[in-house]
């Protein structure tokens, strides 16, 4: 049997482990290597700066709508300031017209509100009508005068002309923007039908024909 060396048993004993791997560490730093980077943010759309900006815009898309404000509405709110898409602006149209009141002034206390809340909503509104309805006033006195001259009557008439063709127009661009499938063809033929030839009145094919659309909608968008 072999012995010790008496030399060897007085020298003291180290014990040497080996460096351990930090193995959270480095699966930390893997899956931060192998993930992808994070996609970047879409950018979002413009908004008014301030309540005072929301007033100036609809005040000046207020006097820029002469024979009828709505096509200036989608030009100045999509496509000069950008505050909404085509298709947010058609919806948000769409809710305006089957409320009560007029369907400019539903739209602008809607993204007044969307913006700034009640404070926003009272600006827009006011921008809206405030100097419309001092002209307004203006020319009720003046036309008083002269409704009867025919130059005056031959003028209402071609402003009809344009208000109508502004009208077709702007539909026209929604329409491209956002295109109804086959059932919303047949809702908008059926309620030109009824309210541009029959003359039935609009309030019962709101309801007939907006009630079918919504549930239409809500039956092809159940799962």
């Amino acid at each position: 049997m072999m012995t010790r060396d008496p030399i060897e048993r007085r020298l003291p004993r180290f014990h040497v482990t080996p460096p351990r791997r930090d193995y959270y560490s480095a699966t930390m730093s893997i899956d931060a290597e192998a993930s992808p980077a994070p996609a970047s943010r879409q950018p979002q759309s413009p908004a008014p700066r301030s309540p005072a900006h929301l007033f100036l815009a609809f005040n000046r898309l207020a006097l820029r709508g002469f024979g009828g404000v709505l096509p200036w509405a989608q030009r100045t709110l999509v496509e000069e300031e950008g505050w909404l898409s085509n298709r947010e602006f058609v919806e948000m149209l769409a809710l305006a017209q089957v409320l009560p009141g007029p369907n400019i002034g539903n739209l602008a206390l809607m993204i007044g509100d969307r913006f700034f809340g009640l404070r926003g909503a009272l600006m827009a509104i006011s921008g809206m009508f405030a100097a419309p309805l001092v002209i307004v006033i203006a020319l009720a006195m003046l036309y008083s005068g002269f409704s009867d001259q025919p130059t005056v009557a031959a003028a209402l008439r071609g402003m009809g002309a344009v208000s109508a063709g502004l009208i077709v127009g702007t539909a026209v661009k929604l329409v491209r923007a956002s295109p109804p499938d086959r059932a919303g063809w047949v809702m908008m033929a059926a309620t030109f039908l009824m309210v541009g030839l029959l003359r039935w009145p609009l309030v019962w094919v709101m309801l007939g024909v907006g009630t079918l659309s919504v549930w239409l909608a809500w039956k092809r968008g159940r799962p």
